[in-house]
C-alpha cells in the first residue's frame, strides 16, 4: 500500500484529552535521564516533588494521538519512519498538573521521489482545559524513508538557517542511561523501534535507538542550563533537526552559541562516534 496524498492530507484526528500530574512530570524527566546525578540541582528540580518544575519539552508527550502511522490506512511503511525535525513554541508554561487537549492536523506531505522517502509535516496545538488557553504549538516532520514516489508535492518547507561558523560559547556533556528509551516510552511513544532489537534491525539499525524526542528533551534541558540559568520556564521556543540516530549509552554533547540575532543556536554531537545528531537548533529565551 502507498500513501494516498489527499486522504492522508485531510486525515481527521480526534482531540486527545489528557490529565497529568507530578508523577507524570517526574517520569518524563527520568526518561530523559535526569536524576543521574542526584547532586545536580538543575536536574533535581525536575525529578523531585519538593519544588517540582516542568520541562517545556514535556509538551511533546501530552495530548498526542500515539504512533498513529501504524494504521494501515495511512499507507505509511511505519517500520521505516524516523523523526526529522521538531519545533516547540510555548505560549504559556505548563503547570505541574492539569488537563490538556491536543488537536492535531497534517500540514503537508512532501514527496522526495522514489527511493528518497517522504516528509510528513504535522502540527499539534495544546490547550489548557481549565480556561481554554493555548499552551503550546508543536510542529513535527517525520521522515517516511520507504514512502517516496506517491505523486505528492516535491517542494519542501523552508530549511532552518545554518549554525554560526565560530566556535560555540559553551558546551555540556550528558551521559544517556542505557535504559533511557525503555523509560521514555512509558510517557506515550511506544514505537517498538526503541525497544525491540528485531524491529530495529529491520529498520537498518544495529540495535534499538533512542527516541528523537528524548534527545530533543535532553537538548532542551542543556540549553536551559547553559543559557537560562537552569530556569527551563524561560525557554519559549525550541527547534531542532534530527541528523543521526542516538543510542542509549551515548554521551550527548550540546554546544550553544549565545548572542545571535535569531536567539540561542545549538547542536548536539556524540563525540565518540564523531557525529552530529541534532543540528541547526534554535532556542528563544525570555528574561
Amino acid at each position: 500500500m502507498t500513501i494516498d496524498y489527499d486522504r492522508l492530507r485531510s486525515r481527521v484526528f480526534p482531540d486527545v484529552v489528557q490529565t497529568y500530574g507530578p508523577r507524570d512530570v517526574i517520569l518524563y524527566a527520568l526518561g530523559l535521564g535526569l536524576g543521574n546525578n542526584p547532586m545536580d540541582a538543575h536536574q533535581l528540580q525536575h525529578v523531585y516533588e519538593d519544588g517540582l518544575r516542568v520541562l517545556p519539552t514535556m509538551a511533546v508527550v501530552l495530548g498526542h494521538p500515539g504512533f498513529w502511522q501504524r494504521d494501515p490506512g495511512t499507507g505509511i511503511a511505519w517500520q521505516s519512519v524516523v523523526h526529522g525535525e521538531q519545533s516547540l513554541v510555548v505560549h504559556r508554561p505548563l503547570p505541574v498538573s492539569g488537563s490538556v487537549t491536543g488537536r492535531m492536523v497534517v500540514e503537508e506531505i512532501i514527496d522526495k521521489g522514489p527511493g528518497r522517502g517522504a516528509h510528513l509535516h504535522t502540527r499539534r496545538d495544546l490547550f489548557d482545559n481549565a480556561d481554554g488557553a493555548l499552551l503550546c504549538v508543536l510542529r513535527s516532520n517525520a521522515i517516511c524513508r520507504a514512502d517516496g514516489g506517491f505523486g505528492g508535492p516535491a517542494v519542501d518547507m523552508p530549511a532552518a538557517p545554518p549554525l554560526p561558523r565560530r566556535e560555540p560559547d559553551r558546551f555540556l556533556d550528558f551521559a544517556i542511561p542505557q535504559q533511557a528509551a525503555l523509560i521514555y516510552r512509558l510517557s506515550g511513544d511506544d514505537n517498538p523501534l526503541h525497544a525491540d532489537p528485531a524491529v530495529a534491525r529491520l529498520a537498518g539499525f544495529e540495535r534499538p535507538i533512542l527516541h528523537g524526542l528524548c534527545s530533543y528533551g535532553i537538548a532542551g534541558h542543556a540549553v536551559a542550563t547553559m543559557a537560562a540559568g537552569g530556569d527551563a520556564s524561560r525557554v519559549r521556543r525550541l527547534d531542532a533537526r534530527f541528523s543521526a540516530p542516538v543510542y542509549p549509552g551515548d554521551v550527548l554533547r550540546t554546544d550553544v552559541w549565545l548572542g545571535e540575532s535569531e536567539g540561542v543556536r545549538f547542536r548536539c554531537r556524540v563525540s565518540a562516534r564523531n557525529v552530529t545528531v541534532l543540528d541547526r537548533g534554535l532556542a528563544q529565551i525570555v528574561p
